[in-house]
């Protein structure tokens, strides 16, 4: 394959940043084909951070707060939120989440993260799972940093339940899956039924 010149690993770099802020500088290498320390001098002189300063910015940006949950109950750093729409948490693999001979995530670490998000994304005081439809794709290992993405998608036809779908990647690699229904209390569902974004529902 024939090298990019400066110019357009630049603009890759940029382009590939903005379509995803959570890629580490080691998978920056493996996308452009180039040294660990060609992405730092590239980073350096495009003025883009480091991973771990792009994800504080993200945390810093307005979003919603969660009302379903205290913060030290969610499991991952929630670093974008739209509540009864989307959210985006990460979650990184440490020596306590990993059985110890194999060096692999315990699975209900991972659904954890997915399972607080999906009950984080939801716009209600009172927010429980109901069920849950889950896949693990492969093994989470330790180190690897886990990116929820949870959406809510169409209710069920109960009232008082929302469906919210979670798919959690390690780079680009989708490792989880989930389908979660989720209880809501019945007096939230009252005052948004003429509301906008009543069509959750």
């Amino acid at each position: 394959m024939e090298r990019l010149s400066k110019r357009e690993r630049h603009q890759q770099l940029t382009k590939l940043i903005e379509e995803n802020p959570f890629l580490t500088d080691r998978e920056l290498t493996r996308l452009l084909k180039v040294s660990i320390q060609t992405i730092r001098l590239d980073r350096l002189e495009l003025s883009i951070p480091e991973l771990r300063e792009r994800l504080k910015m993200m945390a810093e940006r307005s979003y919603d707060s969660v009302r379903s949950l205290p913060l030290d109950e969610i499991i991952g750093e929630i670093v974008d939120l739209q509540l009864d729409k989307s959210g985006i948490s990460l979650f990184e693999i440490r020596g306590e989440h990993v059985f110890s001979r194999s060096g692999i995530a315990r699975g209900h670490y991972v659904f954890a993260q997915a399972n607080s998000l999906a009950v984080a994304v939801i716009n209600d005081e009172v927010a429980l799972t109901a069920s849950a439809d889950i896949r693990f794709a492969r093994p989470v290992r330790l180190g690897e940093k886990c990116i929820a993405k949870a959406y809510v998608r169409s209710g069920s036809s109960q009232r008082g339940m929302s469906k919210v779908e979670v798919i959690t990647y390690v780079g680009e690699e989708k490792v989880f899956h989930g389908n979660f229904v989720i209880y809501r209390s019945q007096t939230a569902l009252a005052g948004e039924s003429g509301a906008e974004g009543g069509d959750i529902l």
